[in-house]
């Protein structure tokens, strides 16, 4: 065939990786009857079978996965050149995608916007509340803030700070557990843990501390429930100071466990560093991380 519609492969190749129809729907934006009829138009477009219902849900065939690669290559070839078109876009009107962790989204960035929308009201944010790593070369996101390096090429990064983290307990914990906290004692104290992330136990064995996961009678791996779960006084918790040392409903706690910092990393697509709007809310998060308060409060217990 001579023309092959981009949006059909876009289809197929979002199937592929995901191996669901319901799965690259959602990543799509897309109805999954609307990708279902994609799959078949391309089926019968090329005159190949590209799917084979699994129990767990569609796996290429052999010829569907000969196209993998080629299809991969035009999806970065588009990406290209949305991100070349977007770069020369000269006004400082429109919207701006801007991606972070659930925690930072919700406890950090709603000042930070407010104040930028205030003083440019031409720029629409758009705000990806996700722990996952959205892809800033196709477009998913135009900034990122992010709590590890970027090394994906073609990028801009900037370090913006360090964040302490510590342990705290709610007052209302401590009201019912008041005996004292030490390394002695720490495993006699509830602590709330993660559920799937062994993240936690690493941190404590390098303390010299043996918890073991059935140590921490609540568990979730959602920051945003976890720190809800802390606050509500089922046992003690890690979370960054800036949000922790703000909140009238805990307190540090443990502080003889040093928690690593959390470094906060801003990104955002090379190809689009001098489109205007883009730049004032690079700029704008990056001159807010930096002038945090981030000198760690003594501990109170």
């Amino acid at each position: 065939m001579d023309n092959l519609d981009w949006t059909l492969t876009r289809s197929f190749l979002a199937v592929a990786e995901t191996g669901s129809l319901s799965a690259a729907a959602r990543q799509l934006g897309l109805s999954q009857p609307t990708l279902g009829r994609h799959i078949a138009d391309l089926e019968l477009a090329l005159g190949l079978p590209l799917f084979t219902r699994q129990p767990r849900g569609l796996a290429p065939t052999a010829e569907a996965a000969a196209l993998i690669p080629h299809a991969r290559s035009m999806r970065d070839a588009a990406a290209k050149l949305a991100l070349a078109v977007a770069g020369r876009d000269a006004s400082l009107r429109g919207p701006v995608r801007i991606t972070a962790s659930r925690i930072v989204s919700n406890y950090l960035l709603p000042p930070i916007l407010a104040q930028l929308r205030h003083e440019e009201p031409g720029i629409e944010i758009e705000l990806s509340p996700t722990d996952a790593s959205d892809n800033l070369l196709f477009r998913e996101a135009d900034i990122a803030l992010r709590m590890y390096r970027p090394t994906q090429p073609d990028l801009i990064t900037a370090h913006l700070c360090d964040i302490p983290m510590a342990i705290y307990a709610a007052h209302s914990y401590l009201a019912r557990r008041p005996d004292p906290i030490t390394p002695e004692t720490i495993l006699a104290h509830d602590f709330v843990g993660f559920d799937r992330s062994d993240l936690m136990l690493r941190m404590m064995a390098a303390q010299g501390i043996a918890a073991r996961r059935e140590d921490f009678p609540t568990r979730c791996d959602d920051q945003i429930v976890y720190w809800a779960l802390v606050r509500a006084g089922l046992g003690l918790g890690g979370m960054q100071t800036v949000i922790g040392d703000a909140d009238p409903t805990v307190t540090r706690a443990a502080p003889f466990l040093p928690l690593h910092p959390l470094p906060i990393w801003l990104t955002a697509p090379e190809a689009l560093r001098h489109t205007p709007r883009i730049r004032r809310v690079f700029d704008a998060l990056a001159a807010h991380f930096r002038a945090l308060n981030l000198d760690p409060a003594p501990p109170t217990r």
